[in-house]
């Protein structure tokens, strides 16, 4: 079942807490990957240095003042994409980072991706590693996720994730006290 579209309006730590448990989709010409979204952390515009809005709105981070249920992809570090979900009314500049998945379907092709010396539980466990797993790049930024090829499901109560916890966000160089990563406590397949 798809997520409303008024469900990313929310408050930004919610829609973070909230979209754990729920469903990342992307179906390909190999095949469908889908996986439970296990970890995010919310971005907010106001009183937070490290969301890439807080200094305003620029070419790289355009797509965060836009409509909200949209995806938000930018390359970091030379190397890797991240991919995150817009939140909150146009113009706000929030967003939420999806940084972790456990694989449900299509897990022979993540592996194809990934590299066949990964593990199962490392395939996943990271933003840059879910989008090299999931085919997720600058392409998709802007796309609707209530659209195909990337989408997002909600939790029909078929995928038991368990206590939701926040603790600080990891990779930053600040604000990295404030509890706006939202973990499914104890899974196994968190970034580490």
């Amino acid at each position: 079942m798809q997520i409303e579209s008024d469900f990313f309006l929310q408050d930004t730590e919610l829609v973070a807490k909230k979209l754990i448990g729920h469903y990342l989709c992307r179906e390909t010409d190999e095949g469908l990957l889908s996986g439970i979204i296990v970890e995010t952390e919310a971005y907010l515009s106001t009183n937070d240095p490290a969301c890439h809005a807080s200094r305003g709105k620029t070419r790289r981070n355009a797509t965060m003042f836009g409509p909200p249920g949209r995806a938000y992809v930018y390359f970091i570090y030379g190397n890797y994409y991240c991919f995150n979900v817009v939140t909150g009314p146009v113009g706000s500049g929030e967003a939420v980072l999806i940084r972790a998945v456990q694989p449900v379907e299509g897990k022979k092709l993540m592996i194809k991706r990934r590299g066949n010396k990964y593990s199962e539980k490392n395939l996943t466990s990271g933003p840059g590693k879910l989008c090299q797993a999931f085919a997720i790049d600058k392409h998709f930024d802007g796309h609707h996720l209530r659209d195909k090829p990337l989408y997002l499901l909600s939790n029909d109560g078929t995928a038991e994730i368990g206590t939701v916890k926040s603790t600080p966000r990891i990779g930053l160089s600040v604000a990295k006290d404030k509890l706006l990563r939202f973990i499914a406590e104890g899974n196994e397949y968190l970034s580490r």
